[in-house]
């Protein structure tokens, strides 16, 4: 084998990673915007609940060239909401469980309720959050990230959609590999 074939190797790998990351990244937008297409016939408020679960290989709190995606990991979504009628307020509250995608991504459309809308600040009273409950991978099940409330709140102006994107949340592995991600 030539030299020069050898070191194109690490950069193949980094090229997949960033492929990954981003054709990842074009199907979860694609998704929103099906969803915002799909919301456009309906005269009810639907509201979404997304986010990724990841392995963060190297235990860099951060998505790095060695980083996957978990398809099939479990994660307990906790929402709350306030509903506003004319006549009354009310809270609902309630906790499903989800399991990732084949990209990683775990989903949670909320059935429409009358008075819910969507809110872009957390003072409105709103507010989703996500927690890991098992990996999919034996080799990566030590939890990150375990639990996030942040989010950012994206209502379509032209459909009555509002979507809450929550952080990433990552499994580790039990043992850092020195020898792929160094010290």
């Amino acid at each position: 084998m030539r030299r020069s074939s050898l070191l194109a190797f690490p950069l193949l790998a980094a090229m997949g990673s960033i492929f990954l990351f981003v054709f990842s990244f074009f199907l979860f937008t694609l998704s929103l915007f099906l969803q915002v297409e799909a919301a456009k016939s309906r005269s009810y408020p639907q509201i979404t609940v997304m986010g990724m679960v990841y392995c963060d290989t190297c235990s860099n709190n951060s998505f790095s060239r060695h980083s996957y995606f978990l398809p099939g990991a479990e994660v307990r979504i906790d929402c709350m909401f306030k509903a506003i009628s004319p006549r009354t307020t009310e809270q609902i509250s309630f906790s499903v469980n989800r399991t990732t995608n084949k990209f990683g991504i775990y989903k949670l459309e909320v059935p429409s309720v009358d008075g819910v809308q969507c809110a872009r600040d957390k003072a409105f009273g709103n507010s989703c959050r996500a927690s890991l409950i098992s990996s999919s991978s034996s080799s990566c099940d030590m939890p990150g990230f375990r639990t996030t409330s942040d989010e950012i709140s994206i209502k379509s102006r032209k459909a009555n959609l509002c979507i809450y994107s929550l952080r990433a949340l990552t499994y580790r592995p039990s043992k850092k590999d020195i020898a792929l991600c160094g010290k």
